[in-house]
């Protein structure tokens, strides 16, 4: 089985860096992970991928040490099961409402007695190659990650941070904006910042890191400072479009 090169840093409390891959493009994925990022995550909440491109774009990332995960659709089981039996090495569930969705989340991504994963995992094994190692270290390999946006997870904030096995909480600033009352394309607001920072402070005795993204070299920067570890460059298509911007401005300005 691949190392999870991504979550020994995070377990140690390094900080990592990577892109969250909105434009399902398996070249794309595969040209950012031989760019040298730690990780990439694979977008199927907000777009139309299917597993079968889901997969395609896992497979152009895992021929580099970048480790591939996948934001799901929701925290149902088979989302789960099926981006890892497809070779993800973690997943990040959206809209978390609980610690006890939570609870559930990480059962879904480790095999019994530790959790309820059934066993089928095809590309992952490498086709049943690879069955012994997979089995003997899937359940501690694999990146258990969460996304705060929503009131009643702010709500049960110490609990979720207290569940067994979670690895990750990422801040998703539009939606927590959203749920505020507020409006998002005011972004930076200071009550999604003060949340934040309120991550970052609940969880600086455990294992787990805070993660947030920027589109600018100078906003990761600021969010290393402000003790988030697992920082989002992008997503792929920001970039695309920012660095579009950069060179028509240049061109126009001339």
């Amino acid at each position: 089985m691949k190392i999870n090169h991504a979550l020994k840093k995070i377990r140690s409390g390094q900080p990592t860096i990577g892109c969250f891959l909105g434009l399902g493009s398996p070249d794309v994925a595969e040209l950012l992970a031989h760019s040298g990022f730690d990780w990439l995550v694979v977008e199927t909440e907000h777009n139309g991928l299917d597993s079968a491109e889901i997969q395609q774009m896992l497979t152009s990332i895992n021929v580099t040490e970048t480790v591939p995960l996948v934001r799901v659709p929701s925290s149902d089981k088979v989302y789960t099961q099926r981006a890892l039996d497809m070779g993800a090495l973690g997943i990040i569930v959206p809209m978390v409402k609980s610690a006890e969705e939570v609870t559930e989340i990480v059962g879904h991504t480790k095999y019994p007695p530790h959790g309820t994963r059934s066993w089928g995992p095809l590309r992952a094994s490498q086709y049943t190659a690879d069955n012994e190692d997979y089995f003997e270290n899937a359940n501690d390999r694999i990146i258990v990650g969460v996304i705060l946006e929503t009131l009643d997870a702010l709500n049960d904030l110490e609990n979720i941070v207290s569940v067994p096995g979670l690895d990750l909480i990422v801040v998703g600033p539009w939606d927590m904006a959203l749920s505020l009352g507020l409006d998002p394309r005011k972004l930076p607001l200071p009550e999604v910042d003060d949340i934040l920072a309120r991550i970052v402070d609940i969880t600086s005795d455990t294992q787990i890191a805070v993660g947030s993204g920027s589109v600018t070299p100078e906003g990761l920067i600021k969010l290393q400072d402000a003790g988030v570890r697992f920082l989002s460059y992008g997503p792929d298509y920001a970039l695309l479009v920012n660095s579009a911007k950069l060179g028509l401005q240049a061109f126009k300005e001339h």
